[in-house]
């Protein structure tokens, strides 16, 4: 979950002005759709970690409240993502219930310096953790460092014995930069929890490993599909994705975006077929 990464235009600008000794190998013809590809990815990015935060939002959310499936005595352990938002569930008693987590119209800061305005809504079909059970998380008014999140996220528990698992859907994704330049997003990622099944109210020893694709769409109507190459990993207790490649396909040409060795940082390279790759900072 890919909680706190690109929360500034850096990464949705930045790279193309950081990839910009890549485009001297590329034809005329060629340097414009390598750009756009350039930026899509870095928007791709940005999709994944609002999306990822808002997946650590409801995860926090439904544990928070004894609606994941356990209820042992141990003492909840969070990141704080929830530290300054309020959150209610209705009806007490019985499902499907409706969870709103509330950050206020004027927003607060969370922990790391994140400011979020706005709500996030989600209906929970059962106790999380139980097989077939569903989340469906939706925004109102919702923002993160001025980018507004619009969507449906649904989870569908997928586990089976000894293994803990879900599908994550994102539809009618989309995303609007403060300065109003928006791109929408979609596509489905199967999520499988490598680390911290036996500490369920310890989230900040979870390791989740990632696999699936997306397709982005700017404003222009260009679209780009990403692949997972090698399965992400997310440590909750990590602010970025901190493992793993993903392939985002150009028309005649592919960028790989690859965020490390498990370093929790915050440092990502991205290379244009195959080239020298190049730095980018993700927050």
């Amino acid at each position: 979950m890919k909680s706190k990464l690109v929360f500034t235009a850096l990464v949705a600008t930045g790279l193309m002005l950081g990839f910009s000794s890549c485009k001297k190998t590329s034809t005329a013809t060629e340097e414009p759709e390598i750009t756009t590809t350039r930026e899509m990815a870095g928007d791709q990015a940005l999709a994944d970690n609002l999306t990822e935060e808002a997946n650590e939002i409801t995860m926090d959310a439904i544990e928070e409240r004894g609606l994941a499936g356990e209820r042992p005595q141990d003492a909840l352990q969070t990141s704080g993502i929830l530290s300054c938002a309020t959150v209610t569930v209705t009806p007490l008693v019985g499902f499907p219930k409706t969870i709103i987590v509330d950050f206020g119209v004027t927003g607060c800061t969370g922990p790391n310096g994140i400011f979020r305005r706005g709500k996030i809504n989600i209906v929970l079909s059962d106790t999380l953790r139980r097989p077939g059970a569903t989340a469906v998380t939706t925004f109102d008014n919702y923002f993160v460092n001025g980018f507004k999140k619009e969507g449906t996220i649904t989870w569908l528990n997928t586990s089976t014995p000894g293994i803990r698992s879900w599908r994550r859907t994102m539809q009618n994704g989309k995303i609007t930069a403060p300065n109003g330049r928006f791109w929408t997003h979609f596509g489905s990622k199967d999520v499988v929890q490598t680390a911290g099944v036996n500490t369920p109210r310890n989230l900040i020893d979870d390791v989740f490993s990632i696999t699936g694709g997306h397709t982005v769409t700017n404003a222009n109507g260009i679209t780009r599909t990403s692949t997972i190459l090698t399965a992400l990993q997310k440590k909750t207790a990590c602010a970025n994705i901190d493992q793993g490649t993903v392939r985002v396909q150009g028309p005649n040409h592919y960028a790989t975006i690859d965020y490390g060795d498990g370093t929790c940082d915050r440092i990502a390279t991205i290379s244009i077929n195959g080239n020298t790759p190049v730095t980018f900072l993700l927050r």
